[in-house]
């Protein structure tokens, strides 16, 4: 894809010739303009001026803010993860027209400019709040578009790994390294609703209510069944308790202990008893591929203020055993299996 550079031009001793240079000036980011057409389509200009602040008073202002956080976006859509290309960027045909009309010809916006505007301006406590509305209303309209009655709302921790003396950044025990410890919440489709950034030393479900209650609250509010999933850092009671209290059905692994252990009996593979390695699994447990084992599901409400249902899963060939919590409500059973990855990650397979 390119852009046209030259006019053609008639030829003095022939009028009927005219010559044209079909030269243009190449880029290999033509792709986003389909997104650009996607953004238009939902408003995001207007979002972003009801949503970022900035303390620029002139009235000759050449890069406007949208300009400027689409230029941020787009780039880390296309590759570039920092600043160093964006001088190249900034008279990149795809760069100059996916702006308005200002910066067709005069072109994006430069290094130092971006610089003041991912630092001074993005950073702002408002501006921080207002990226996160621009978020969760652009989903909203899409969400319009194919809205499902029931919303699964899955939880987690990641690692966002750091190099240096970066501000709150720490070391985890469980990453095994530096890093900024976020915790994020998506819908079933895989959609980012909200996040947290928080230091690399704290727990996972740390102010897990600043990000889960208010998207609970807002489906609820618009008639929606939410279903709320969660790995054993969120088997919090408290969590329990708080999802209860709104109707949340909720799926939430157990971490292994005594008494699961015991309910389980003799009818636990290795791996539950503790040899969760598969190097350390009993012969010929690890070479079952795709089959599962079941314990029977059994209520319990010592210790609980509600009936519960835990039952027991394990697939063979994971070498790793997963428990399910499941709260009967509206006499209406949530079925889920979960099972526990040998890596870090935990795999959702769940029944609709």
């Amino acid at each position: 894809m390119g852009e046209k550079q030259n006019q053609p031009f008639q030829l003095s001793f022939n009028p009927c010739l005219k010559v044209d240079f079909q030269g243009s000036r190449v880029t290999s980011d033509g792709g986003l303009l389909l997104v650009r057409e996607l953004d238009e389509r939902l408003g995001l200009s207007a979002l972003i001026t009801h949503n970022i602040m900035e303390d620029r008073r002139c009235k000759n202002t050449q890069l406007p803010l949208p300009d400027l956080l689409r230029q941020s976006i787009y780039s880390r859509l296309a590759g570039y993860e920092d600043l160093n290309d964006a001088e190249r960027l900034s008279q990149d045909p795809t760069f100059r027209l996916i702006g308005s009309e200002k910066i067709w010809d005069r072109g994006a916006a430069l290094p130092s400019r971006l610089h003041w505007f991912e630092t001074e301006v993005l950073t702002q406590e408002e501006n921080l709040d207002g990226l996160s509305r621009i978020n969760r209303e652009l989903l909203a309209k899409a969400e319009a578009m194919d809205s499902p009655q029931r919303v699964v709302l899955d939880m987690d921790s990641t690692e966002v790994r750091v190099y240096g003396e970066q501000e709150q950044s720490a070391y985890n025990g469980h990453f095994e390294s530096t890093c900024y410890h976020p915790l994020v919440l998506f819908n079933g489709e895989g959609d980012c609703l909200a996040a947290k950034l928080l230091p690399g030393n704290l727990h996972s479900a740390e102010d897990w209510e600043e990000v889960l209650l208010p998207e609970v609250e807002r489906q609820q509010e618009l008639g929606k069944e939410v279903v709320f999933r969660a790995d054993a850092a969120f088997a919090k009671p408290e969590i329990y308790e708080a999802m209860e209290e709104r109707g949340v059905k909720y799926a939430i692994r157990l971490p292994a202990n005594d008494n699961l252990l015991a309910v389980a009996g003799g009818r636990t593979p290795a791996a539950v008893r503790g040899d969760a390695r598969p190097d350390r699994a009993a012969p010929g447990t690890d070479g079952i591929d795709g089959q599962c084992f079941r314990l029977a599901a059994e209520s319990y409400t010592e210790g609980w203020s509600k009936k519960k249902e835990v039952s027991q899963q394990w697939a063979a060939n994971r070498s790793i055993s997963a428990v399910l919590v499941r709260i009967a409500y509206r006499f209406e059973a949530l079925q889920m299996k979960i099972f526990s990855h040998c890596q870090r990650t935990v795999g959702w397979v769940y029944d609709q």
